[in-house]
């Protein structure tokens, strides 16, 4: 019994009759949940009746249903090819042509495309020319999903104090409440940031008594009542009047806007020379509002949550309530901002980022949805009918704000395996535009480079997605589970640390890069890199990620608000079109080098303690994540690792750490009894770490629940899982627990 069988006859089991209902003229089975959900909410306000919407939802689940099945069988079929080919040399000398051939042979390897550029059109700037930090939130956490969308500003001056790029040392620790000392440090670099980024023509912010406007332009003053303008002053856009003694000026660097709020009567204004309050920073341009790999939805209840929060962002009016400091917060969406030009003419800039959606891949089904033979429908067909459907909601202007002005819904798909995928998909969305009377290619697409077979044939993947696609990034943690699990036969892998430094890392990073370049997606569409996965360390991503935008990436991803705002700043020191300009002009990535596979030369080698602390760090970062996911329903979380250093995971962590111990395993490193006392161990560690929460169910002594079970299973069973994904096992558990 395979595991979409499994699913269904556990959904079966579970008296369908009382939490599903037959839709009008349609023989799907949907959850009551979904159904009311949407006749009663999402229909509210579009001219789709029910009927239309369910009669036409069936005949894309009966046309798309089987292809779907298609495509995971051909996936299936090559990956026994690949295994078979290295069982068969096992022993031998690694012959890397035969190797290429091979893949060529089997369709691995798709024909080369001839040149060509991507013609996608009616897209948002914040896509095609605003390069900046980008942030990936589970759209089912309302307020997390609020707090994203507002994250388009964000203080600098709060970014700075309560983070580490501030250091503690010499009396500015964060104690109590408000640290002059601190104060005065988070003000000298943004005094600095000033200096760097919009240039007094003379002298410096540090100095700056306060400003004057002068025919539309400003100008600072400094001690002996000198008086300098901009070295720049196409840099100042304008102002905002706040009251009758506090203001901001608006200000344009690299396509960034950021403010100088000035206020003397604020207690921060007050010990500041020119009353300077705060620095707002333009931080998060775009944020992924995510049904995938951050949430944990397995029924239709959970879509129905997933959907109603889409709903909210799309009408503008979701609310959250929350208690925090003995008060009642409530948080909603942040409205535009509005300006005075230095012409005299108003301006409104956004106040939310341009907010896109990730859809699921292709692998998973869900039993909120039945066809008429009682199979659970694919949950990527899913979510396109109801995110588009729900988009509609801003296409017509329904309601408070708008998030695109070119009347573009933006879906990023991952996990697709290769062209034909994506040309499912760029099918299936014409078929959802045409069931919903959308005009052709309203729906644009986001094609995430993290399947290996998706990046050896990236340029093919862009071409048939040509007049869709607005993004595509580098995933490298899917990405490196994938390399395990394609390769999984060709021999032991070396460590997660030595992954990171092998070639094929550098080689695909670039790769993504040049292929995005040459497709001419340079502004026109976002070119992306992956996450900074420690939330509580801005040191060292303030340190570091200047990678990113050097590397010709206009967007980015970051773990929270703050670290949009930090990361903000990178883009005003680095102008990404032009980098992309000299990266043109480079030697391109060798796919050579991108097919090496990272298999250990002399695994006999490797000391015993070495791979029982690789197999522990593996078995911890599991359990950490999985005890949340089965038994709480989080999908992504700061999780501790085995050194108590906060980490964001994810499935994509979680599948790196089973595929990495699936592989040791299947080649002899570990034993099956090595791996499940590593298991207890650790689980005791995870315990311990997760004593303060009082919803956390400890897995030790008893090591007998259903989280820690499907942590075992990801491990022991890594090697058989479709392409080595943790959906399977973890939707599997999570619905007997919800049971």
């Amino acid at each position: 019994m395979n595991i979409f069988t499994k699913l269904t006859s556990f959904f079966k089991q579970k008296k369908p009759g009382n939490t599903t209902t037959q839709s009008n003229l349609s023989s799907l089975v949907i959850s009551k949940d979904l159904k009311n959900f949407l006749e009663n909410e999402v229909l509210i306000g579009l001219d789709i009746s029910k009927d239309h919407f369910w009669s036409s939802f069936e005949a894309i689940v009966n046309e798309f249903s089987p292809r779907n099945k298609d495509l995971l069988e051909k996936r299936d079929k090559i990956q026994s090819k690949i295994d078979s080919w290295h069982i068969d040399r096992k022993g031998q000398d690694f012959n890397f042509t035969e190797y290429k051939s091979f893949l060529t042979e089997i369709g691995y390897i798709a024909p080369r495309s001839e040149d060509f550029k991507i013609s996608t059109d009616n897209v948002d700037p914040e896509i095609k020319t605003i390069a900046g930090p980008q942030l990936v939130v589970p759209v089912m956490n309302a307020r997390f999903a609020l707090n994203a969308a507002n994250a388009r500003w964000g203080s600098l001056y709060d970014a700075l104090y309560g983070t580490d790029v501030i250091s503690e040392s010499d009396g500015a620790e964060k104690v109590g409440g408000y640290n002059p000392v601190r104060g005065d440090k988070v003000i000298d670099f943004a005094k600095n940031f000033l200096d760097e980024t919009i240039p007094l023509a003379d002298g410096s912010y540090k100095d700056v008594l306060g400003f004057e406007f002068v025919d539309g332009n400003i100008q600072a003053v400094l001690p002996d009542l000198l008086k300098v303008k901009l070295k720049n002053p196409a840099q100042y856009i304008g102002y905002r009047d706040d009251n009758n003694h506090a203001y901001s000026l608006l200000f344009k660097n690299n396509n960034l806007h950021f403010e100088i709020q000035i206020d003397s009567n604020h207690p921060i204004g007050q010990t500041d020379k020119a009353g300077i309050k705060d620095i707002l920073m333009e931080s998060a341009i775009t944020t992924i509002q995510d049904c995938e790999d951050s949430v944990a939805a397995v029924d239709g209840e959970d879509k129905t949550a997933v959907y109603r929060n889409w709903l909210g962002l799309m009408k503008g009016d979701l609310q959250e309530s929350f208690t925090k400091n003995d008060s009642v917060m409530t948080r909603k969406l942040n409205p535009d901002r509005n300006y005075i030009s230095k012409e005299g003419h108003e301006i409104t800039l956004p106040g939310r980022s341009l907010m896109l959606v990730r859809n699921v891949g292709h692998l998973m089904t869900n039993p909120g949805v039945l066809d008429a033979q009682g199979n659970e429908v694919p949950e990527g067909i899913i979510d396109a009918m109801f995110t588009i459907c729900i988009a509609m909601h801003d296409l017509n202007k329904n309601g408070l704000y708008q998030n695109s002005k070119t009347g573009s819904v933006y879906i990023v798909k991952p996990k697709m395996h290769g062209p034909e995928e994506v040309q499912f998909t760029c099918d299936l969305f014409s078929a959802v535009e045409k069931a919903l009377d959308l005009p052709h290619l309203t729906v644009k697409v986001g094609i995430m480079d993290e399947e290996r077979r998706t990046t050896v044939n990236l340029k093919e993947c862009i071409e048939v997605a040509k007049d869709r696609v607005i993004f595509i990034n580098t995933g490298f943690l899917d990405r490196t589970g994938d390399e395990i699990h394609t390769s999984m036969e060709a021999g032991p892998m070396i460590t997660k640390a030595d992954m990171k430094l092998h070639q094929w890392i550098a080689q695909y990073e670039n790769w993504n890069v040049d292929i995005g370049l040459e497709t001419g997606f340079k502004g026109k569409a976002q070119i992306g890199k992956g996450m900074w996965p420690m939330p509580d360390e801005m040191l060292g991503m303030y340190n570091t990620k200047t990678m990113h935008p050097k590397a010709g990436a206009n967007c980015a991803w970051v773990p929270s608000p703050t670290a949009a705002t930090l990361h903000a700043i990178h883009y005003h020191q680095i102008l990404v079109s032009d980098e992309q300009e000299l990266i043109m002009n480079r030697e391109k990535a060798n796919l050579d080098a991108i097919l090496d596979i990272p298999i250990h030369k002399n695994p006999s080698e490797i000391p015993a303690e070495e791979i029982q602390a690789e197999l522990e760090n593996n078995c911890q970062g599991i359990l950490g994540y999985v005890v949340r996911w089965v038994d709480q329903g989080v999908g992504c979380s700061k999780v501790p690792d085995i050194n108590n250093v906060g980490l964001m995971e994810d499935r994509a962590t979680c599948r790196i750490s089973s595929q990495h111990i699936a592989n040791w395993l299947h080649h002899d490193l570990v034993s099956n009894e090595q791996v499940r006392e590593a298991m207890k161990k650790m689980a005791i560690v995870v315990d311990e770490q997760n004593a303060s929460d009082p919803l956390y169910k400890p897995m030790a002594p008893g090591y007998d629940g259903l989280a820690f079970t499907a942590a075992c299973n990801l491990a022991i069973e890594g090697r058989v899982q479709p392409s080595g994904y943790t959906e399977p096992i973890l939707h599997e558990t999570r619905l007997k627990f919800k049971s």
